[in-house]
């Protein structure tokens, strides 16, 4: 370019030389002129000449150019730093909040002479509504189903003269209810008892059916045969007291005949032979007759007795056996109160036919399944993290239990019921679940674990599918962390990071390695004070990057390596 300005001063210099001689008048202008013109058209092309070759270098490239420029840039090491802090290692899985106890109720109540299908009289409740002890679930039949509160599963009637723990959980929740069982002892199902629960039954509106069938009767009968015992022993008594009094009449009376047929005085003796002998005989016939009538009363006064007894015996039976029962269909056992209904299977009208209402009670937990790998690292005592995306928030809470044993049937919704009415009891605090009647048959859903939260968790989590994040193992304070790519292994079988410096030096570090969680590995350097947090280790090597313009076609107007345009 400077060629090109020194040509174009030169060629102004000239012009201005020329108009000078015109103006001087020089005679051979013309020649001078036309010369004058030839150089200032070659100087033209050689600058534009000098222009279009610039032009071109910047355009037009040779293979090796192109070659530099789409060859592979020189590679890199990536370089992380190396942190000091607590170093956890976590399993994340996914999980299913459900309540604690969770129970169908598919009540079967006793057939009647003459009764049909049962079917729903009554459903009170619906999904999400709120269940206290004692209220109504529903009706079946015409007979009420209720919740009381309780741990032990119901698995029989109760009736009057029970004895078990069943029956002081009985007692205990009357008792919540304001219905005292009077004197009876615990575990008794005595006089206080059945007064306690025919005041239950009252008070939700319904009468309580008799623990026996046509137990009035029988206690009719029974106090009919205690009167007339009583009347026999009666009867027999007086027989008794009227032949004591005739055998004493009768020993007076033998005695006076006999001294009647002796005459007194000393020939007496002398008398008759066969008149003495008549008389004496005579007499002792009478007393033997007395004293058979006295037997035969006291037999009788006896046997009256031991009859009466008897007849009092049947009455106290009757009477203990007569009063009201708690039908196993009529009553729903829950650990918990408040309980919540989750679901509504019957309708009104419809034949009872599976569950009618599924319950919830308890506070809620977290139910998830683990396979063989897992299983292996959880147990219960560790802490959880507990993410609802749902809700978005978090809670903490702990492993609350690890089943020993796998688990089979349907997953959680249709697989955890205790089933007091139909199903199997199940209890999640301690891992194990009921398997809804699921058989031996079903899915092998794995290990069963229950996640316990440290603040009850939210109802709005019921049902939610939830991330567990689960600290199975942790350093021991803080350590030297690195990612688990900064580590490697030499020939000799050492462990090794390798440490850059600032001027780009790369130093190898024998290291021993603990604790890994989250793709970062606690290292510990075998000799003191070799590794520090802050040094930068190799963690790779950097990717190439494609090369620019690679893959595409030329653009018009510019030459490709190897070509021209």
């Amino acid at each position: 370019m400077s060629e090109l300005q020194d040509v174009v001063v030169d060629v102004t210099t000239v012009d201005e030389q020329d108009g000078a001689d015109v103006e001087k008048g020089a005679p051979d202008s013309g020649g001078l002129a036309r010369g004058r013109k030839v150089v200032f058209g070659v100087v033209a092309g050689a600058a534009l000449m000098a222009v279009g070759g610039l032009l071109a270098t910047t355009l037009v490239k040779s293979p090796a150019q192109v070659a530099a420029e789409t060859g592979p840039p020189a590679q890199s090491v990536l370089t992380a730093e190396v942190e000091r802090r607590v170093l956890a290692q976590k399993v994340v899985m996914r999980g299913t909040v459900v309540a604690d106890q969770s129970v169908d109720v598919a009540p079967q109540p006793r057939s009647a002479e003459g009764a049909g299908t049962p079917v729903v009289t009554k459903l009170p409740l619906k999904a999400g509504d709120p269940v206290a002890a004692g209220q109504l679930l529903a009706e079946v039949s015409g007979r009420p189903v209720f919740a009381l509160r309780g741990a032990l599963p119901v698995y029989r009637d109760l009736k009057p003269g029970a004895t078990g723990d069943d029956v002081a959980q009985l007692q205990q929740a009357l008792r919540e209810l304001g219905h005292g069982t009077g004197g009876d002892a615990k575990g008794v199902f005595g006089a206080g008892t059945k007064a306690a629960l025919a005041a239950l039954y009252k008070a939700i509106g319904y009468d309580p059916l008799p623990a026996v069938a046509d137990g009035a009767e029988v206690l009719k009968a029974a106090r009919e045969s205690v009167r007339s015992a009583e009347w026999a022993l009666e009867d027999a008594q007086a027989s008794a007291n009227a032949s004591t009094a005739a055998s004493a009449g009768a020993d007076g009376g033998g005695s006076g005949g006999g001294g009647g047929a002796t005459p007194p005085g000393p020939s007496a003796s002398q008398g008759p032979k066969g008149a003495t002998g008549t008389t004496g005989a005579a007499g002792s016939s009478g007393g033997g007759k007395g004293a058979g009538g006295a037997g035969d009363s006291g037999r009788t006064l006896t046997r009256a007795r031991q009859a009466l007894a008897d007849a009092r015996a049947k009455l106290a039976a009757a009477e203990a056996a007569d009063g009201p029962v708690l039908p196993a269909s009529e009553t729903v056992f829950l650990g918990a109160f408040p309980a919540r209904v989750s679901a509504v299977g019957g309708r009104i009208g419809g034949p009872v036919s599976g569950s009618v209402l599924t319950l919830s009670a308890g506070e809620l937990v977290v139910e998830a399944y683990l396979k063989d790998d897992k299983k292996q690292l959880l147990r219960a005592g560790m802490s959880v993290v507990v993410s609802s995306e749902v809700a978005g928030t978090d809670a903490r809470g702990k492993v609350a239990a690890v089943a020993g044993e796998r688990s089979t049937g349907q997953q959680p919704g249709g697989g955890r019921s205790n089933g007091q009415q139909g199903g199997t009891q199940g209890d999640a605090s301690q891992g194990k679940g009921g398997s809804g009647g699921a058989g031996a048959g079903g899915a092998d859903l794995g290990y069963r674990m229950v996640v316990r939260a440290d603040q009850p968790l939210p109802a709005a989590f019921a049902g939610q599918d939830v991330r567990l994040t689960i600290e199975s193992a942790a350093t021991d304070g803080e350590a030297l962390v690195v990612p688990v790519t900064a580590v490697s292994a030499s020939p000799d079988g050492q462990t090794l990071v390798t440490a850059v410096s600032t001027d780009g030096t790369q130093r190898r570090i024998p290291v021993r390695t603990g604790t890994s969680g989250d793709g970062y590995v606690a290292v510990t350097p075998v000799k003191n004070g070799d590794l520090a947090a802050g040094t930068r280790v190799v963690i790779g090597i950097a990717p190439r990057e494609p090369a620019k313009g690679r893959g595409e076609s030329p653009k018009p107007g510019r030459a490709s390596a190897g070509g021209g345009s």
